[in-house]
């Protein structure tokens, strides 16, 4: 055997790897987990990818499962179908978001901008960067006589449930009284207020959105609405 061909032999036992070899690494990498989640998030069944690649339904389920190890020439279809690069099957997924916020961590604020707040939150998502939107758990005292809530605005919407209490809500021109249990989804960009409604506080769940805010303002529906003063505009 020549020189050339005896390095090439040589090459070859270095790149083969055995199969208990190459069953670990596509175990640790869960190759058949991520085969799954791009075919779910493409809305495809296994018949469907199965048109695609050549491969068998039941074969692709099997490794799906992690029951049969796939050659490279069969992820390389698969990866083709969804555009992807072999490499993609191999390399480190990043760790999935997870984040938890003990009670005893988070901190209690004052409604900003006023002197006599009318409710206090707490962050539920502060230690998430970049976030989509922001959850808070608020409490809404009981207003003196001549108080009234302030309004405000901002862009996206806005979803509120209460856990306890009654709270009015006024958004625009509209106005309702919410109790424990009843939720509102609605335009923030429109000016809004909260008031407890009750003679003890309410407390009530606060996710805003960050989306852009439509063309036209979503009506608030749902509950009736009663007649009231239209509030101040100031800043929060």
């Amino acid at each position: 055997m020549g020189e050339t061909a005896a390095v090439k032999s040589e090459e070859t036992q270095k790149t083969q790897i055995d199969p208990e070899t190459a069953e670990r690494v596509i175990a640790e990498k869960r190759i058949g987990e991520r085969i799954k989640r791009l075919r779910l998030k493409k809305s495809m069944g296994l018949v469907e990818l199965g048109r695609h690649t050549g491969l068998s339904a039941s074969f692709l389920s099997q490794l799906e499962t992690g029951r049969v190890v796939p050659t490279l020439r069969n992820l390389s279809r698969i990866a083709m179908v969804f555009s992807k690069d072999l490499s993609y099957f191999f390399e480190t997924e990043p760790n999935a978001l997870f984040r938890i916020h003990r009670r005893k961590e988070r901190v209690r604020l004052p409604q900003t901008g006023v002197n006599d707040p009318t409710y206090y939150f707490e962050s539920l998502g502060y230690m998430v960067p970049d976030r989509h939107m922001d959850p808070y758990f608020a409490e809404f005292v009981p207003l003196g006589k001549e108080m009234e809530p302030r309004a405000h605005m901002h862009a996206g919407f806005e979803f509120l449930y209460v856990l306890d209490g009654d709270l009015e809500i006024h958004h625009g021109d509209q106005a309702c009284t919410l109790e424990a249990g009843d939720a509102i989804y609605f335009d923030a960009s429109t000016p809004h207020s909260y008031k407890c409604a009750g003679k003890k506080p309410a407390g009530a769940i606060i996710v805003t959105m960050h989306q852009a805010p439509p063309a036209h303002p979503i009506p608030l529906r749902g509950v009736a609405a009663t007649p009231t003063a239209k509030p101040p505009i100031p800043a929060r």
